[in-house]
């Protein structure tokens, strides 16, 4: 099989998956339930599970181990992802009802982007091969990072978003489900539009972090492509599966400092370290296993007792929401300009 026909194929399945999950499962608003966002997790591992073992008697048994450790760790990294899109639906406002087809589109975009950073990065190993310490020392970095905490999520401060609204007509109104909508004689952008501009652009930046990683395991563009794939094709479903007790895994960053920082310092020894795949597996399963395990075990700290931290989450409550006005102000008041220019 040639690889256009092989490339060609598996995305045209997948863009077939994902167009069935929209128009068929998702065709109306509607807010899933956690017994359906369970079948769904369920349905895309299971379904990233049948084609690694498919990998494994295409390709052997060393491509299959490449493509179970990559997923794993796009998998397990996408659990910051979805505390990134918790504050960003938070922040916007955005019903439950429209957060898939956000999430949709942007899981669209975040393929569309990792195939483009995937050919990138193919090309560049390829022609100028210290390009792998420089991701060695990214990724030591990333897991630093990740270990210390991904810290606060500002939108607000977005500087893709701020110059959309500076260049674009935007509206406050929600109208269903659509990203762009007419108000007055003119096309606006909807807030939903706004929330995935958002969601892709921190999807970018997750994939900077993330795709090295899997440079470190196999330099097959296929294997590197769909490992990515599957493990963000369930993201929707882990988001609805996990939003509400995503603090239940508190341990799992140092789980995901430790794989990063494995896989970096394994890459920046490649020259002279060539541990096989069942090791660099063994690490990622054994690591996400210990730290999963431990984080349900051991609760979170909590510094506040429940009646500072019901004030402090009021207080927190009502900055946000003073943000968001502040927010929606400012995009009415730059707009209310911009007419009055064009009027003049």
């Amino acid at each position: 099989m040639s690889n256009l026909a092989l490339y060609g194929g598996f995305l045209a399945f997948v863009l077939a998956m994902l167009l069935v999950d929209l128009k068929v499962f998702h065709a109306e608003p509607k807010q899933d339930s956690t017994k359906q966002a369970a079948l769904w997790a369920v349905f895309w591992i299971s379904l990233g599970v049948i084609f690694g073992v498919i990998v494994y008697f295409l390709r052997g048994p060393t491509a299959a181990g490449e493509y179970a450790a990559g997923f794993l760790i796009e998998k397990a990294l996408s659990v910051d992802n979805i505390f990134v899109f918790l504050v960003i639906f938070s922040y916007f406002q955005v019903k439950p009802e429209y957060q898939h087809h956000v999430l949709f589109y942007g899981i669209l975009g975040a393929i569309v982007f990792r195939g483009l950073f995937i050919a990138a990065g193919v090309t560049l190993i390829n022609r100028f091969e210290w390009v792998l310490y420089l991701m060695g020392a990214l990724l030591v970095y990333t897991a630093y990072r990740i270990s210390k905490g991904t810290g606060s999520v500002h939108p607000e401060n977005n500087p893709v978003l701020k110059l959309f609204r500076r260049r674009f007509r935007t509206t406050t109104k929600f109208h269903g489900q659509k990203l762009f909508a007419i108000e007055n004689g003119r096309r606006v952008a909807t807030p939903l539009f706004v929330v995935l501009l958002v969601v892709e652009v921190t999807d970018v930046a997750f994939a900077v972090d993330s795709i090295p990683a899997i440079f470190a395991i196999t330099r097959d563009p296929f294997i590197i492509l769909s490992s990515n794939v599957f493990a963000i094709l369930g993201l929707r479903a882990l988001y609805f599966l996990l939003a509400g007790s995503i603090e239940k895994f508190h341990l799992l960053k140092y789980g995901l400092g430790i794989i990063l920082a494995f896989v970096g310092v394994k890459m920046l020894l490649h020259e002279y370290w060539h541990p096989p795949i069942s090791v660099s597996l063994g690490v990622i399963v054994v690591t996400l296993a210990v730290t999963v395990i431990a984080s349900l075990k051991i609760p979170p700290k909590t510094e506040l007792n429940p009646a500072e931290a019901l004030v402090e989450a009021m207080a927190d409550g009502l900055q946000e929401q003073n943000e968001v006005d502040d927010f929606l102000e400012a995009d009415r008041v730059d707009q209310l300009q911009e007419e009055s220019r064009e009027s003049s």
